[in-house]
This record gives C-alpha cells, structure tokens and sequence, in this order.
C-alpha cells in the first residue's frame, strides 16, 4: 500500500515555520487527492502536526468521502492558535479517525538529550491520550528523521507503528512504515503517478537503499 503525509489544508492562520508552506495544499488539491483514494483500501491517509484545518476542513470532507486516517498532533502545541485543541482531538476519534504522536515539539529526534526525549517520546503521547480518551501508539517522527537510537527509544515506548518520510510502498504488517509527502504543487498528474504504482523498480530500490544507508551511519 501507499500512505500519504498531509500536512496543512487551505489558508493558514497562523506564522507557519521556515519551509513549511511546502507541505500545505489548497482545498481544491485536497480534495482532488481524496476524490482519487475514496474507496481505495491500498492507500493510507496521515496528517502531521495538529493544525486547526484537521478538523475544520479536512475531516468534514473524510467522513462525506467515507475515508479514515491517522493524525499526528504536536502536544506542545494543542490549543495554540491554528493548531488543534483538546476538542478538536475528541472530534477526530469521534468521527472515527486515530491519533498518533509528532512528539512535543517540532524537533529532530536523533538530536534529543535523556531528558527533552522522555517528553517528546513518552509525555507528549500519554498527554494526546489523556485529551483524545484513546491509546497512543504510534509515531511520526518530525521530518521524517530518525537512527538507531530513535528508533530503539520507539520500540521501548511501545511504539506499534512508526511513520517515515521516505515514500514507495509498506506492507500492512511493517512497524516501520514510509509515506510520501503531498507538498503544494501536488496536481493530478503526481496523484495518477503515486497511487498508479508507476514508480520505477530502480527508484524504489534506490529508496530502499538510502534508508539502509542512513541506519547504518549510526
């Protein structure tokens, strides 16, 4: 199957972060993607970050697509202005949908300290929990980054699943899962071109390759 990596849909309302605007979309992109995975059960749907379009444009137009996914919230960030808060959070698992965690912060987790990683790793889910009145067990890793190290910290966290960034296909059963990034030019040709499996052999392997090579530089 393919997952794709949301990030945030129509207008910001907030200061978005150096380079984020990258992965936010317009409304009519976001629907077109939808419009393309309604009643595919090949292709999965995340959404990083917890930003307020979670709920006020994105879920309205999953559940009239009768489509489910999973959302990566910032606990540091619930109930910031443009962000999600804590009933924004029950409205998701309300509609049928699952929480994940970003972590606390949008930090690169291969850089954390014993201290700031038992927030980003264990605080920051069991507060996503707490507020969505569900279990959080599954992880998005900010950027996509992770090691050895991150990804053994995950494991004794209790991680089910882990999200990456480095796109191509995962099995149902992977722990640790790639997706792709649907950034801000996303048209239909790219939809066509990733949910239509046209991804050459050499590029996936080329993709595999790159994510041995960077586990085997820690």
């Amino acid at each position: 199957m393919v997952i794709l990596a949301i990030g945030g849909v129509g207008k910001p309302v907030r200061t978005l972060d150096p380079g984020e605007d990258e992965t936010w979309v317009t409304v009519e992109q976001f629907e077109r993607v939808l419009d393309s995975v309604a009643g595919r059960e090949d292709v999965g749907l995340t959404f990083d970050d917890g930003n307020s379009s979670d709920v006020e444009i994105a879920l309205p137009r999953l559940v009239e697509r009768d489509l489910t996914a999973e959302f990566f919230p910032l606990a540091g960030r619930i109930g910031q202005r443009g962000f999600l808060d804590a009933d924004g959070l029950r409205a998701l698992v309300e509609a049928g949908m699952s929480i994940g965690s970003h972590g606390w912060e949008h930090r690169d987790w291969r850089r954390l300290d014993g201290r700031h990683a038992r927030r980003e790793l264990e605080i920051a889910p069991k507060l996503l929990a707490d507020l969505s009145g569900k279990p959080v067990r599954a992880y998005a890793p900010p950027f996509g980054a992770y090691d050895r190290r991150v990804l053994s910290r995950l494991r004794r966290s209790g991680a089910t699943r882990v999200y990456t960034h480095e796109g191509g296909a995962v099995s149902r059963d992977s722990w640790l899962r790639p997706r792709t990034e649907v950034r801000h030019d996303v048209d239909q040709e790219w939809i066509d071109n990733v949910l239509g499996n046209r991804e050459g052999l050499y590029r996936r392997a080329g993709r595999v390759m790159a994510r041995v090579a960077r586990l085997a530089r820690f």
